[in-house]
């Protein structure tokens, strides 16, 4: 599905063989990484009060990004 606001195509699947989702998994959690890196660039572009709440959302995006890592992590059986 492609998402004219965002210009992302987003497919949804129900079902996924490991190798699938450990695929997926690490490529959206590389990609949320890239999002976040440049929306902290973003930040400081833009100064003030919304810096800050830039450089916030990026805390959540850095601590959801953990969160996939770590699931990435215990899919492969480390």
């Amino acid at each position: 599905m492609h998402d004219p606001e965002y210009g992302h195509e987003h497919a949804h699947h129900t079902e996924h063989s490991r190798e699938e989702a450990l695929a997926l998994l690490k490529y959206m959690a590389d990609h949320t990484r890239h999002h976040a890196d440049e929306l902290h660039d973003l930040g400081h572009s833009v100064g003030g009060d919304a810096e800050e709440k830039i450089h916030e959302a990026c805390g959540f995006f850095r601590q959801g990004i953990e969160k996939l890592d770590e699931a990435l992590r215990l899919l492969k059986g480390e």
